[in-house]
Parts: C-alpha cells; structure tokens; sequence
C-alpha cells in the first residue's frame, strides 16, 4: 500500500485561512486600502459615465435645438400659373396674385413659417407636372401650383351659373410625405394647412369685392349677375386646394423598417461580436496533436506538438465568419417585415402621380431590401467589432451607446432642420440606408447607388483598421489588460 504525506501543518492552516477568508466590517481598519482603492475607481467610473452621457446625448438634443429657428429650410414653392398658358391666358386673373400676396405677407411675416419660395412659371418651362417633379427629386419638401385656369374657371361658374363648379381645382399642394414622415406629418402639413387657411381668409373678401363692385360689372366679367344666381361655392370659398401626395407613408406597419426597427439592426450588429468571439478563441488556444517526422529524420516515431491557427488566418477567418453571419442575420431581420405583410412586389409608378405603396424594384424589391440590410449591417457591425477589441468590455458597451444615438439622431430626422454642426449625418451608415429603405418600399427618388457607395466606404474602411484593432486586443491579453 503506498501512502503520501499530508501537507505540513502550516500550510494547511494557510489553505484554510484561504477557503475560509474571516469577515470584517465595513469599516474595519484591516479593509483600509481596499476601501480607498474601491472609492477610487466607484468615483472614477461614475464620473467618467457621467461625462459620457452628457456628452452623448448631448449630440441628440442638439440635433433638435434649433428646428423652430430652422422651419425655412423646409422649402415649398409657390408657383403662379393662374392666366398665363393658353388658351386660358389673361391679363387681370385674380387668384394667382392673391395668393402670391399672400405668400409674401407670411415670407415677411416674424412668425413661425415654412420656407415658402415664389418661383416663376419659366423656371419649370410653364409646365406644372414640371413642379410635381421637383418635389419628387426632393429639390421642395412641397409645393403651391395655382392652376392656369384657376380664374377662369371661378369666373365661368359666376357667369354661366356653374353648378358642378369645384372650388379645389383652383389650387395643388403637393407633397411627398414617405420622404420623412416625422417632418412631414409634425411640421409641413400642419404649416400648409395653416398657409391655406391664411389663402382663402385673404381671398375671400377680395373676391366678393370684385363680385360686387361696379368695375367688375362694366369690363364684363360678371355682367350683372344676380347674385342669388351664383353657385354657393363660386362666392364662398370661391377657391380651394386639393392636397396630392405623390407617395404616402403607407401602410403604418413599414414604420419599423425604416425607423426604430433599426436600432435593433445595430444591436444585432453589435453582439455579433461577443457571442461568436469565444468560438473563434477555440483556434487560438493551444491544442495537442500529434505529427509524423519528417523524411529527413530517421525516428519513426510521432511527435507530440500543440497546434495553433496563424494570426492572419485567423483574423480572415473572423472577417469571413462576420460577413457570413450578416449575411443570415440580415436574411432573417428582413423576413420579419416580409411576414408583416410590407408590401415588396408592387409595380414603380410615374413620379408626378400619387401612388400608395409602389415598390421601386417591383418582385426584386425584396431581395435588394435584404441586400441593404446585409451591407448595412456590415457598415453599423465592424465599427462595434473595432471598437469591441480595441476598448475591451465593459467600455464597449459605451461605444454601443455612442453609436446607436448618433445614428438616430441623423438618421430619423431631417438634417435640414438640425444645426450645421451635423452635416456629418450625410455620412452616417443609418442616414444612408433609412434614404435607400425609403426608395425600395415606397419609390421615392432614388440615390441607392450613393447610399450603397457610402455604406461599402465604412466596411472596406473598418475592414482596414480591423487587423490592428485585433493586434491591439492580443498586445492587452498578453499584459493582462483583458
């Protein structure tokens, strides 16, 4: 029977002052040190999370402190056609002056307002659907047309006794509001309704002034027309506006897809990293294994060695493994909006005409929406894999946060109505794929081929920075800094 020694006694009593620590109170003088050291790093930590959230969220409160102060960027033209094309050209219409009197009383005005512009019929070459293209290329957010026979038409229902006359014919206001929903639905439709109000409040006592003055009576115009006689809605309101909106934001469950479903996009993104980072490990550790000699050694017997995956290899392999995991995350990501019933196989439709829910790609739609997920989650994801190297966890998480604000707030707000200081937004991967998303599942104007640029620029860029950020989490592993 063979017998070990037991451990002196000594030791054991050490070991067991080890597995059996005794308790101290808080404010014993044996805790003195680990008292201060944990007071010092408690205070550095939350200072240094409280610099960071001010900073941070700074950046998205600012991003709306001066929207009011900015209201003009939002531009609308007004554009006066009212007597000025064939065969309805005349020279004393009365509905285009009014409302260009009008739009400049509210340009001068020192209220709230949008940036409404006067633009002569020559600049569209005195075609009005050449007015409805210009919101559709996003040159205005929308559009005032007073029509060519907007007088005319008031004036024949007067003389003639017109009883089908329309008053809304006399007046388009345009709009495009699947371009930005928020701005449209928050702050230019309200303006428009205002400015509409303020057109036919001014028109109408103009108006009955011209129905009733005896210079109106002598060039002919009305002739003597009894009043009684005259359709109600030729006196009151005489005029109107009929709203057209070449793309409405329809139906209401493509919000997500192009709003807030895709800060989980980045999330997504984002723990990519740390839940595939310990697979990849496995190729670094090292491993037994056994080899055969080599033809100039005589012993025929194997060697024991450990085998460990080459830095480059390794670092291609994640690259690899990343794009492909994109690659699937990005298919199952889009297939939640495909079992919503988003539609993804609607015909394109003609710029100047209202559509709902024209796809831009028509059947293909589907697969190019999944194309700028997949992309755009490489372009939001290896930043976080960057990031998550060089910074180590828990700081990660802060870039995370850094990342996704700065992120929504270009990407889910009009950068025209945000400071100068965020024209970086342009930039910014989720400004580039909200404007993309926009174009493929509501066929707005499209500038994909810029977004697609723009998103492929910030993977070939992180894929650059991508074997040093992994030299700098080697280089803290070894020294014990991870």
């Amino acid at each position: 029977m063979k017998f070990t020694d037991s451990p002196p006694r000594e030791t054991r009593w050490k070991n067991q002052r080890w597995m059996n620590p005794r308790r101290w109170d808080f404010f014993d003088p044996a805790l003195t040190e680990v008292r201060r050291r944990v007071f010092y790093q408690w205070t550095r930590t939350v200072f240094i999370l409280c610099v960071f959230i001010f900073g941070v969220l700074s950046l998205f409160w600012g991003s709306q402190y001066r929207t009011e102060a900015n209201y003009p960027a939002l531009k609308v033209y007004v554009v006066d056609f009212d007597g000025t094309v064939d065969p309805y050209r005349t020279e004393n219409p009365i509905v285009g002056p009014a409302v260009t009197n009008a739009t400049k009383s509210i340009i001068h005005s020192t209220g709230l307002h949008l940036g409404y512009e006067i633009k002569s019929p020559a600049d569209f070459n005195h075609d009005p659907w050449a007015v409805r293209q210009a919101v559709y290329d996003e040159k205005a957010y929308a559009a005032v047309i007073i029509n060519p026979n907007a007088t005319s038409l008031l004036r024949a229902a007067v003389t003639e006794r017109n009883s089908t006359y329309d008053p809304t014919g006399a007046i388009e206001s345009v709009i495009i509001s699947a371009r930005d929903e928020n701005a449209y639905f928050t702050y230019i439709m309200p303006g428009l309704a205002v400015f509409q109000s303020t057109i036919l409040m001014e028109f109408g006592p103009q108006w009955v002034r011209e129905l009733t003055s005896t210079s109106a009576s002598r060039s002919g115009s009305i002739s003597n027309t009894n009043l009684s006689q005259i359709p109600p809605q030729a006196i009151n309101p005489g005029i109107g506006f009929t709203n057209i909106d070449l793309r409405p934001f329809t139906p209401a469950v493509a919000a997500p897809a192009v709003t807030i479903g895709l800060i989980y996009l980045i999330i997504i993104a984002f723990f990519n990293f740390p839940f595939l980072m310990g697979i990849h490990a496995q190729f670094m550790k090292p491993t037994p294994t056994t080899s055969s000699p080599s033809s100039s050694e005589s012993s025929s017997t194997e060697t024991s060695t450990t085998a460990i995956l080459k830095v480059p290899h390794w670092v291609t392999w994640r690259i690899l493994s990343a794009i492909t995991a994109y690659f699937f995350l990005s298919l199952f990501y889009s297939l939640v909006s495909l079992a919503f019933q988003i539609p993804f196989s609607n015909k394109t439709a003609p710029d100047t005409l209202s559509a709902n829910n024209p796809n831009a790609y028509g059947q293909g739609s589907f697969v190019v929406f999944w194309m700028l997920n997949w992309v755009g989650m490489a372009a939001l994801g290896f930043p976080c894999e960057n990031m998550a190297m060089v910074l180590g966890f828990p700081w990660s998480s802060l870039f995370l946060i850094f990342w996704v604000i700065t992120n929504v707030a270009t990407g889910f707000y009009a950068l025209d109505l945000a400071p100068g200081f965020y024209a970086w937004g342009y930039a910014w991967p989720l400004h580039r794929i909200v404007e993309a998303l926009r174009t493929i599942l509501f066929d707005t104007h499209s500038r994909i081929g810029l977004d697609f640029a723009v998103l492929f620029i910030w993977v070939a860029v992180s894929l650059a920075f991508y074997p040093v950020a992994t030299f700098i989490m080697r280089w803290k592993m070894k020294r014990g800094y991870a």
